[in-house]
């Protein structure tokens, strides 16, 4: 078993080279398009059907071989993606608008949207930090590159398969997979419940808290910026808002990489797994005022989620989901549940044994014990009957 992580890259062409570079991300991404309207008129046939009708006219169009067959490739793989998210309600139910608006038109790609590579079409030099790259107007060598140490190490070491170039606000990446080998799940002593929200972005049952209030601050004073730039509306206001856009997202998920990284290594050192909630559903199921919700629809609980499970699968902790359900009402010390023990958003009283403890702390004591089950259970079912 594997970990696959994705590594970043920032190419630094020359002048000419980034010509090239943004001449060949419009082609391949106009020709997609057109591959695209193809595969809606005929009922989105399979990759090697839709070939037959493409293939011919992407070569006219001055693309190699393997550039066309990408192409073909990334269109299909973006009509599955499609299909996913209709058959999974992500676009609104049957007859909706959203949902008849992405049903009645052919997908289609953003200029500089992302192009695969193969080793065909791509080539590493690790210790020049250079890439010879395929382009429509030939072979471009010795493109420069750069990323930190570790990340170089792991593209010389880890590096398989294919790689995306991608263009944002003028800049060109490569974004590699790795393959990181997955050591060893080992045996947990115990488990470490992890209780997400939003007053406290993450809180634990070994004490760590991580509080959302500096976070939320921060997301108000970039709304109140953009609604600031947006209403003055000039040349330089709209410069300003390209040059802090994505700032958010990245600011909220360096926040995650580091509670993420605080709650993996207190297992890790400790020898105990993760037991995070099940978050299917989370935005359905909690029920807010009016002006929470924004907070509730905007906030990365799958983000850190997500860092804590890789982290935790790259240094062999154990990690359970569990089910949330009654975790915010359930007396860690006795057990009892009511509805009536949460007293407030911090404090939690229990009505049957009057156990007093801040809600979140209690329900990531829940969580723990949940956690235990799940695994217990799971170990039960693979240790294999008695003859």
């Amino acid at each position: 078993m594997a970990v696959k992580l994705v590594t970043q890259v920032k190419l630094m062409p020359e002048a000419g080279q980034a010509a090239a570079l943004r001449s060949t991300l419009r082609t391949v991404n106009e020709a997609a398009c057109w591959v695209s309207a193809v595969a809606f008129d005929h009922g989105v046939p399979r990759e090697y059907e839709l070939r037959k009708h493409t293939y011919t006219e992407l070569k006219a169009r001055g693309l190699g071989a393997q550039a066309a067959q990408h192409v073909i490739k990334k269109t299909c793989d973006a009509y599955t993606t499609l299909k996913a998210n209709i058959k999974a309600g992500n676009l609104g139910k049957p007859g909706s608008k959203r949902r008849i608006k992405a049903e009645s038109k052919p997908v289609t790609f953003r200029p500089g949207a992302a192009q695969p590579y193969d080793d065909r079409c791509l080539s590493w030099q690790h210790d020049a930090a250079t890439v010879s790259v395929w382009t429509v107007a030939g072979r471009l060598k010795g493109v420069r590159f750069a990323c930190s140490p570790d990340a170089l190490k792991m593209l010389r070491e880890h590096r398989k398969g294919e790689s995306d170039l991608i263009e944002r606000d003028g800049v060109f990446y490569l974004v590699a997979v790795c393959d990181i080998p997955e050591p060893e799940v080992y045996e947990p002593d115990g488990f470490v419940g992890v209780d997400l929200g939003i007053v406290n972005i993450a809180t634990t049952s070994t004490g760590y808290r991580a509080a959302g209030r500096g976070l939320k601050r921060h997301r108000k004073r970039q709304l109140d910026l953009r609604r600031t730039l947006q209403a003055k509306g000039t040349k330089s206001a709209k410069r300003l808002l390209k040059k802090r856009s994505r700032k958010e997202a990245r600011h909220t998920a360096n926040v995650n990489h580091i509670v993420s990284k605080k709650i993996v290594t207190t297992a890790e050192r400790t020898g105990a797994g993760i037991a995070l909630e099940e978050l299917t559903g989370i935005r359905s199921r909690v029920r807010l005022r009016k002006d929470q919700r924004s907070s509730l629809h905007s906030w990365s609980f799958h983000q850190l989620a997500s860092f804590v499970e890789y982290k935790a699968r790259r240094a062999g902790v154990p990690l359970v989901y569990v089910d949330p359900a009654h975790t915010s009402r359930q007396c860690s010390e006795c057990g009892h549940i009511d509805r009536k023990n949460r007293v407030g958003q911090a404090t939690f009283a229990c009505r049957a044994c009057g156990f007093l403890a801040n809600a979140d702390d209690n329900a990531s004591h829940n969580l723990a014990r949940k956690g235990e089950a799940v695994w217990t259970a799971g170990r039960e079912s693979r240790v294999p009957a008695t003859p």
